[in-house]
């Protein structure tokens, strides 16, 4: 890959300090140039989208509603009936990630997150079912978070499948900082399935007291962007920090990454230090920072064609940042980040390489779009 250089780390190596996005630049010439191509309007919070085998779409809108795009995006999108009715659209809440089995093209398999609205509180839930046409079937619950929480806030949400058709949620601490270090609750973890719901029996706690079976990570305040490293298979993650302390990390199976015990954020409002610092002994550190926030959502590692110097650079969506931002990394450090697009398009909510090779970001809007990122 052009302008990047991989190690293959061992699992959970201790970490020196971050890179911190203050302290590093790109220049400008190495940019490519760009058009930005709109071609979809008129979505209403979208959260995500996924590629079905026959290049048909699939997209998300928070307020509950999963819309079906034809190849070719001539025809208008076709809402997706099957959808639960008990989807919690407060705050935060509502319909998040869909993902696509990779053995779609045998099982008719869809994936989607989703805020679940019961008695006690929401949770973050993930279901599968069959898409059929424009219908989803045999609606299945293959995961529900454990406890339902009185919040509407930090849900996580985010689905990635990996090479062994595992599939990883992330889970946010739902605005109660101290639930992603509580040993029984599900909160600030990232979990690990098999596809239909069991519980891997490699997964790290498994027979342990430390965290539910299910988690394969603790520690984490508000993940909203995942993806599998193109080489090393890895999952790498960013989360929400608090005032400043926005962070990526690469999940290594047992780790905790430390919320709310270190961060680099700190109080809103007062700016007064959350817990014991920013690092302490048996906790993660995060290989970048953001401070002030940037509020990150959706992520993608670009690996095609069209652009051959973003080969191997890793793109980030920003909310409050309301840019693209691009990472160049070596050694599992970024040595250089550019902000793309700042102030240009709005909310990034969602990025994603598709099987055409170009980047597509989603802006979460009233009035959200699909977008595609072509070479001029």
């Amino acid at each position: 890959m052009l302008g990047c250089t991989w190690a293959l780390s061992a699992a959970g190596p201790a970490r020196a300090q971050p890179s911190f996005a203050n302290d590093i630049t790109v220049p400008a010439a190495t940019a490519p140039a760009f058009t930005v191509k709109r071609l979809i309007g008129g979505l209403n919070r979208p959260w995500s989208v996924a590629w079905l085998p026959n290049g048909d779409l699939l997209i998300t809108e928070r307020p509950g509603r999963l819309l079906r795009v034809a190849k070719g995006l001539q025809a208008k999108p076709t809402t997706v009936t099957g959808l639960p009715q008990n989807i919690a659209v407060d705050g935060q809440g509502g319909l998040f990630d869909v993902a696509v089995h990779p053995h779609y093209a045998t099982n008719q398999l869809v994936y989607f997150s989703y805020a679940e609205q019961v008695p006690a509180g929401s949770r973050t839930v993930l279901a599968r079912a069959q898409l059929n046409g424009a219908a989803l079937q045999n609606v299945e619950v293959v995961f529900r978070m454990q406890p339902a929480l009185n919040s509407s806030r930090h849900y996580g949400g985010r689905i990635v499948f990996d090479g062994n058709h595992m599939v990883f949620l992330t889970l946010g601490d739902r605005g109660q900082r101290d639930s992603a270090q509580h040993p029984s609750q599900h909160a600030g973890s990232v979990i690990r399935l098999h596809d239909d719901g069991r519980i891997p029996t490699d997964n790290p706690f498994v027979g342990s007291s430390a965290a539910p079976a299910e988690s394969f990570s603790r520690g984490s305040r508000n993940i909203q962007g995942a993806t599998l490293h193109p080489v090393t298979g890895e999952l790498w993650t960013h989360e929400h920090g608090p005032q400043g302390g926005d962070e990526i990390n690469i999940i290594h199976a047992g780790k905790n990454y430390g919320w709310p015990t270190i961060t680099y954020g700190v109080n809103y409002f007062t700016g007064t230090a959350i817990g014991q610092g920013v690092a302490k002994p048996g906790l993660e550190q995060p290989l970048h920072v953001w401070v002030p926030s940037v509020a990150p959502s959706g992520m993608a590692f670009y690996t095609g064609a069209h652009f051959p110097q973003w080969q191997g650079n890793l793109f980030v969506g920003a909310l409050r940042g309301q840019a693209l931002i691009r990472l160049q990394w070596q050694n599992e450090r970024a040595v250089a980040e550019e902000r793309l697009l700042q102030g240009q398009v709005g909310r990034i909510r969602d990025v994603r390489q598709g099987p055409d090779g170009y980047l597509y970001l989603i802006t979460d809007a009233a009035d959200g779009a699909l977008l595609r990122i072509e070479p001029d």
